[in-house]
């Protein structure tokens, strides 16, 4: 500082801070080899406190208001100097002010993967990310831990730190939550207040208060998120056999709607989607056996031929037969045939064709 800054100084008495920033937490007031004149002028905004530091110990912290500076509104440091009576030459002390509005929109979040154990999918990876808001909450507390003497100190030097404790504490309150992964989401408030519990203590330990803690994400790798896609995809298709039928009927609308790519082209469409539906749907039939859920078809009836006039005459089955036969139409020499027999056989040759005739009566006497 030159000499006219010196003797300029000499005439200033009133000590204020206009904080024109949005991220300065501590500042302090420049003084030429920090010589403050007694009745000076202290004005203290709202959000601010002043601190008078002595001899690189905290004396006297104000308020917002405006001071007089003199032995009677400054006890600490009255005490510190010994003053025993009125004073009124220069005397030397640091005047720190220190920002207690609100800093929001700090950003936090993973920069990893962090591993949790879900009950549902097990093992999982999961980023989170989202913001907070803090203030100083107690000025000396947070001079004496954080800022010490440095003339200007703001979000920065402390940003980092704060994001460490909020990443670190914030996943493991997610873990003690013990929340499904599929409803983190409709629970962020709930682990937000988790968390903020989890924290605070650890902010007042810096003279710190943490006003607000909010997760925007939380999120799986891609991969995972890709297998979740498809698994609610089938879900919502639902009918895996229903959805093909629907898909082939809108190949039919579409090649309708294309004279040039003509019919033939939709019927193949159409039979392919109603072939795999009937296949598919039957693959993902839940704990379904084929046969097990009812009896075995009926064995299809053994059907017969017969030489009726010289003629072949058919297939009839065993009840038909029988019909001719009382009908006389057929008779026991008559030549028969059925699927697996090398040749025409007469009728009472075919041992399940014999008690067809043994029913009819035997000729009448004298006839």
């Amino acid at each position: 500082m030159g000499l006219f800054d010196k003797i300029r100084n000499e005439f200033i008495d009133i000590i204020e801070w206009v904080d024109t920033t949005s991220d300065t937490i501590v500042w302090k007031f420049p003084r030429y080899q920090n010589e403050i004149k007694m009745n000076s002028k202290l004005t203290v905004r709202e959000s601010q406190w002043a601190i008078f530091m002595n001899e690189g110990a905290i004396a006297d912290i104000f308020t917002p208001g405006m001071y007089t500076l003199s032995t009677q509104n400054m006890p600490i440091l009255t005490t510190l100097k010994g003053w025993k009576y009125g004073f009124n030459s220069p005397f030397k002390a640091d005047v720190f002010f220190v920002s207690s509005r609100q800093f929001v929109n700090q950003k936090w979040g993973t920069r990893n993967p962090v591993m949790l154990r879900d009950a549902e999918f097990g093992p999982v990876r999961l980023r989170a990310f989202g913001s907070f808001a803090f203030r100083v909450k107690d000025p000396a507390v947070f001079l004496k831990e954080v800022a010490a003497t440095n003339p200007e100190f703001t979000v920065e030097g402390i940003d980092e730190q704060l994001r460490n404790l909020a990443v670190s504490r914030g996943m493991d309150a997610i873990a003690e939550a013990k929340i499904p992964i599929l409803d983190l989401a409709a629970n962020y408030d709930e682990v937000s207040a988790r968390i903020t519990e989890k924290i605070k203590p650890e902010f007042h330990e810096l003279g710190l208060d943490l006003t607000k803690f909010l997760i925007e994400n939380i999120s799986l790798p891609p991969e995972v998120e890709a297998a979740l896609d498809k698994r609610s995809s089938m879900g919502i298709v639902g009918n895996l056999g229903a959805y093909a039928q629907y898909q082939a009927a809108n190949a039919m609308e579409q090649a309708a709607a294309n004279p040039g790519g003509g019919l033939a082209g939709a019927g193949l469409g159409a039979g392919l989607g109603m072939a795999i539906g009937n296949q598919v749907g039957g693959i993902f039939q839940p704990n379904t056996v084929q046969g097990n859920d009812g009896p075995p078809p009926l064995p299809a009836a053994v059907q017969y031929f017969a030489a009726i006039d010289g003629k072949q005459a058919g297939p009839y089955t065993l009840e038909q037969l029988s019909q001719l036969a009382a009908a006389g139409t057929v008779n026991q020499q008559s030549q028969v045939w059925k699927k697996g027999m090398p040749a025409w056989q007469a009728a009472n040759s075919v041992p399940e064709l014999t008690a067809l005739f043994n029913n009819a009566p035997p000729p009448l006497p004298g006839a």
